[in-house]
């Protein structure tokens, strides 16, 4: 297959493009780098099976040849990104989704759209299943990105109805590993840089607040599955496994062995207060679950920012 990332070489896209290639389809990668880097791609530059396009998504999309699938990555996921960058999450959430649907109906090829657990908002049904409709505050400060992928999803639904395209929707739930970056405002590269630096790390709240953790690589298989399925509505893929944010913390220090401990601050605004898959359909529909444990995706992730805090100090 030919086919389409966009948001190619941000976090998630670019191990999906890692995935792609090796499981031998032509990979195309778009990304305006407001919040993605080509370093995360750096190694993929040169091949004849892989093109770099460095291009706004909200913009007309224009790909000469034949094009077998869409999968539309493109967005800022991180807090810190959406709520300094408002309005290109909610433009690419709509105007994004629009263009690479419109790309997907003119090549007649399958669309797979990256949604979030944050479509829950702050969830009053635990654990969340896809039936689930959301408690969303849609002007709130987080409104940005839980509304821009709401809209996506019914935009993507619209096509699939009125277009007959062939849609896949994605729910991926806080995921973590190689490439994020640092200084993203998540809470695994938070903790892990404060930890690294010596730092006491930061609890918001009385860190009762829980998350679930699935690793990249998982993640990445979850996506590949649901692509060449045939399941239409949306599927969970994250890992069900819950933890405390204090708990999680607490982890971080013991694997890292740092002995700065921890500070709290203030719960920010809508900040969900728990936040746990229901992957019973990801299950039974794509035979998938998360495989790689808690603390050897820690370590793999923990070494890759070993490296980067190093490289900050450097002359």
């Amino acid at each position: 297959m030919r086919i389409l990332v966009t948001g190619g070489a941000g976090f998630i896209g670019s191990h999906l493009c890692d995935r792609l290639l090796a499981d031998g389809h032509r990979v195309i990668a778009m990304d305006n780098l407001i919040t993605g880097s080509t370093d995360n791609i750096a190694h993929l530059l040169g091949r004849e099976d892989f093109l770099f396009i460095r291009h706004d998504v909200t913009n007309y999309i224009y790909i000469d040849g034949p094009i077998d699938a869409v999968l539309h990555f493109a967005s800022p996921a991180s807090p810190i990104d959406y709520l300094q960058l408002p309005i290109q999450t909610l433009k690419v959430g709509a105007l994004g989704t629009h263009k690479a649907l419109g790309l997907a109906r003119a090549k007649g090829a399958r669309f797979l759209l990256a949604s979030t657990s944050e479509v829950y908002g702050d969830p009053l049904v635990h654990p969340q299943p896809e039936t689930y409709w959301g408690n969303v505050n849609p002007i709130g400060p987080r409104g940005v990105y839980d509304e821009a992928k709401r809209f996506a999803e019914a935009m993507t639904m619209a096509y699939h109805r009125v277009h007959g395209i062939e849609t896949r929707i994605a729910r991926i739930f806080n995921s973590y590993g190689p490439r994020m970056r640092l200084d993203d405002g998540r809470v695994v590269p938070n903790f892990i840089g404060q930890a690294l630096r010596g730092q006491p790390l930061t609890v918001y709240g009385d860190g009762s607040q829980t998350r679930s953790f699935c690793y990249v690589d998982d993640l990445v298989d979850g996506i590949v599955r649901l692509l060449h399925s045939d399941e239409v509505e949306p599927v969970n893929l994250g890992n069900p496994c819950e933890m405390s944010i204090l708990h999680f913390a607490e982890l971080i220090n013991r694997l890292t062995g740092n002995q700065a401990g921890i500070v709290f601050k203030p719960l920010p605004q809508d900040d969900p207060h728990r936040r746990q898959p229901d992957i019973s359909k990801a299950r039974r529909i794509l035979g998938w679950e998360p495989r790689v444990p808690l603390e050897e995706g820690l370590q793999r992730t923990i070494e890759y920012f070993r490296n980067k805090v190093i490289a900050q100090h450097e002359p």
